[in-house]
């Protein structure tokens, strides 16, 4: 479980963003291709769902630290979050 704490739009793509998150005392960097449906802005502060144990890649020159989950369905990607709050670094069983 992390937490989205900024998020910009890579430059020069629609639909990668780099998403600075909070993972227990941790922070990571990660680049995820949801820009298409999610702003920026309305990723910040919220809790979700990650990959962690990833090889870091460079995406478009961006490290990019673990991966956000998503569902896909007939709307488009949906981020996979917490119906409670919960803190970060909180171990998904």
């Amino acid at each position: 479980m992390a937490r989205v704490l900024a998020v910009e739009r890579v430059e020069g793509s629609d639909n990668l963003l780099q998403c600075q998150i909070e993972l227990g005392e941790s922070r990571r960097q990660i680049v995820a291709g949801i820009g298409k449906y999610y702003r920026p802005e309305d990723l910040v502060g919220k809790n979700v769902i990650i990959v962690e144990n990833l090889k870091p890649v460079k995406i478009r020159g961006i490290m990019s630290q673990g991966m956000l989950l998503a569902a896909e369905s007939k709307e488009g990607f949906v981020l996979l979050t917490t119906d409670k709050a919960t803190e970060s670094g909180a171990v998904v069983q």
